[in-house]
């Protein structure tokens, strides 16, 4: 199975502000990949999926994540301290779907950020 990237880019999270990354209405299955190497003590994000069920539903809300702090340092090869990737579940729909972002705490970081189609 092939792997592209769809979409990606970087947001800069105000605090409280849902932001909407990607809105994808082409049917297939998608992946919500972020960067939280910039995430702080303090700092509390929230990744979102939204999905119709049938294609005359409203998109409702399907998955969200909540890191909280420091996410490590990413060099666990190297005896750092692990993980600072994040991935969503692979979320199929043959309608649409909404990834979004939010940071409800801690002063507002950017996150890098990729939807990859699988």
């Amino acid at each position: 199975m092939a792997v592209t990237e769809y979409t990606g880019n970087t947001q800069t999270a105000t605090i409280n502000t849902e932001h909407s990354l990607a809105l994808i209405s082409a049917a297939g299955v998608y992946q919500l990949v972020v960067n939280l190497s910039n995430m702080a003590n303090g700092d509390v994000l929230e990744l979102r999926a939204y999905l119709a069920v049938r294609s005359t539903n409203s998109r409702l809300l399907a998955k969200i994540a909540t890191y909280a702090n420091k996410q490590g340092d990413g060099t666990a090869d190297s005896g750092g301290d692990g993980e600072v990737i994040a991935f969503s579940i692979p979320f199929s729909s043959p309608f649409d779907i909404r990834f979004t972002l939010k940071q409800t705490a801690g002063t507002g970081k950017d996150y890098i950020w990729s939807v990859y189609q699988l």
